[in-house]
């Protein structure tokens, strides 16, 4: 089987929680573990262990998906917090070390929404914090309320790797469940798709056929909340796992 890293999201120690109240805890999604786990393929949740031991996990991997969660911290593009958003640097440190490591070894990674917004940090890239205080002609692209449920249209980029999986000249809808977004993209990636406000909705690093990185800022995963409304998220995983074969 192709075995599939998928890095973890973290609880911390919180003596108010009545299980596990002093540990600290990584988790994944289910529905991403469920998005992951394609015929063939055997997702592995990569653990906060001693960095020799993670790399030797890492040795063993045909690919890395960096799931969703908490903001990336405004220091790790130079920046300093506006308002309540702080990020979780811990965090940031912990995939900024995977996404290393997986390209020394030439692994194919896949960003989602945070993931996707940390790779072109790891790139140079810079965030807008808050795309609602700091962008304002952007639409709202989170809801704690709805979730999941919202959506927008995108556009792809033809003679792009996505155009070649979604084939569509016209535009399409996609979930949405991110306030922070791209402000400055790397040099070293390329735009995939755009939101109907101008935001980066996808990329690829600009030498895709060496360099397997692609992220996308919308949640493939979740895709099954709105069914048919949203692209079909299958053809997105296949890309990627068909990079690690």
């Amino acid at each position: 089987m192709i075995k599939i890293g998928i890095s973890s999201c973290f609880m911390y120690p919180d003596i108010s929680r009545s299980t596990f109240g002093p540990k600290s805890l990584s988790y994944v999604e289910n529905d991403m573990m469920e998005y992951v786990s394609q015929n063939g393929v055997l997702p592995i949740l990569l653990p906060d262990i001693n960095k020799e031991k993670l790399k030797r996990i890492l040795d063993e991997l045909q690919g890395v998906v960096l799931q969703g969660g908490v903001d990336v911290a405004p220091e790790m593009y130079g920046e300093k917090p506006i308002g309540k958003w702080l990020g979780d640097a811990y965090r940031d440190e912990y995939e900024l070390f995977i996404i290393e490591e997986a390209i020394k070894r030439n692994l194919p990674i896949l960003g989602i929404c945070r993931g996707f917004q940390l790779l072109n940090v790891y790139y140079g890239g810079t965030l807008y914090q808050d795309t609602i205080t700091q962008r304002t002609q952007s639409l709202q692209h989170r809801s704690a309320e709805l979730y999941d449920k919202v959506n927008h249209k995108i556009s792809i980029h033809k003679a792009t790797p996505l155009y070649e999986i979604y084939p569509f000249d016209q535009d399409v809808f996609v979930n949405s469940v991110h306030h922070q977004a791209i402000k400055d993209l790397s040099s070293q990636l390329e735009i995939w798709a755009t939101s109907e406000d101008g935001l980066i909705e996808a990329f690829g690093h600009k030498n895709f056929k060496d360099t397997k990185v692609m992220g996308v800022q919308w949640h493939p995963e979740f895709s099954k909340t709105l069914d048919q409304l949203v692209i079909n998220a299958n053809p997105l995983i296949q890309l990627f796992i068909h990079q690690a074969l």
